[in-house]
């Protein structure tokens, strides 16, 4: 008679199993032999090894000691139709047994990226099908997910009624940018792009592309027009770094905090093609919904000059109208330092 516990037996004297042959051997339908190795993965007994009819069982230990026959690559089209993050991640997890050999920090990074660009995708898209490819290679985890939608870039546009898509990553960049308020935060994107090697969105000719490795992050022209949304996420497997520690560096942890996302940084340099910030039109479109934080870092990296107007705006303008805001400033070179000082003393002056 066909048991688990045979079937355990079995894979301990064997290696590895198939239920054609366990269903041949015990004379019982392959049905049935699929039923108690699938209750064996459930309770973490055996690994399912590839998704078709030549998958084959292992145990946890021979898959550990034979790491050369887990699958590196996962790749699966889904229909966008009451799916669910979280039972997507299941699925990837049974068939992708590698995702249960990383580090737990490494995991729970992963988990959240998979989880928030996931459901971006189920809800925001309108996209009928959404493919998921994941790989590890080389201690570099990367996972894309594609759809055929709206495309993220212009569904911020349009449902914020902005005048271009570089708008919409330009807001996108400062978090808390979200076309469903009642039902997100949208601190998703915000937070992904801060926590791998290196974040990507590529949607209808436009690329943005954080890359964490180099602390930048760049805008381009995309070389071919994706239709849709495609998300490429890639995260370092030996990464020694805590979802909380990435949580915790936007957060104002001051003694009137509520823990909350209320801190942002905002690249000056995204905001205009040539470099040069000059007018207090550029400075009121940096501001844009900037008045949701307690806490605004302006990063003046590779900004070569800003004009009277621009930080006028900035330093004297909106920090009287919005006076418990912290405003901090870094990567100044000398001339950007000494508009931004001249506006500061400006607005002490008038206080």
């Amino acid at each position: 008679m066909l048991t688990k516990a045979k079937i355990l037996e079995i894979a301990r004297k064997k290696g590895k199993i198939f239920t054609r042959d366990i269903a041949k051997e015990f004379e019982v339908s392959r049905q049935y032999a699929s039923i108690l190795c699938t209750e064996l993965v459930t309770e973490r007994k055996l690994i399912k090894i590839g998704s078709t009819r030549n998958a084959l069982y292992v145990l946890p230990e021979y898959a550990k000691n034979h790491k050369e026959i887990l699958p590196a690559r996962f790749k699966k089209t889904f229909t966008n139709v009451s799916l669910e993050e979280h039972t997507v991640l299941e699925e990837i997890e049974h068939a992708f047994v590698l995702l249960k050999k990383l580090p737990e920090n490494v995991r729970s990074i992963f988990t959240y990226a998979f989880s928030e660009m996931v459901n971006n995708a189920i809800e925001h898209s309108g996209s009928k099908k959404i493919s998921i490819e994941l790989a590890i290679q080389d201690k570099i985890l990367e996972l894309i997910i594609d759809d055929s939608g709206i495309g993220v870039f212009r569904n911020i546009m349009q449902k914020r009624k902005l005048k271009s898509e570089l708008e919409a990553i330009q807001d996108l960049l400062k978090g808390k940018t979200t076309t469903m308020p009642k039902s997100h935060s949208g601190e998703g994107i915000f937070f992904t792009s801060k926590v791998g090697e290196q974040f990507i969105l590529d949607s209808f000719g436009r690329e943005l592309i954080v890359d964490n490795k180099i602390s930048d992050v760049f805008i381009k022209e995309a070389q071919k027009l994706k239709k849709g949304t495609r998300v490429i996420f890639t995260l370092n497997t030996e990464s020694e770094l805590h979802l909380n520690d990435i949580f915790r560096k936007y957060t104002n942890l001051g003694e009137e905090s509520d823990y909350g996302f209320d801190k942002t940084e905002v690249r000056i340099k995204l905001y205009t093609i040539a470099g040069v910030h000059i007018s207090r039109s550029q400075a009121r479109r940096v501001l844009s919904g900037l008045e949701k934080f307690k806490i605004i870092v302006f990063d003046f990296d590779k900004v070569p000059l800003v004009g009277q107007a621009f930080a006028d705006e900035v330093f004297r303008v909106f920090h009287h109208t919005h006076p418990k805001i912290e405003l901090q400033e870094v990567h100044m070179n000398e001339g950007v330092r000494f508009m931004v000082e001249r506006a500061k003393n400006e607005a002490k002056a008038r206080s």
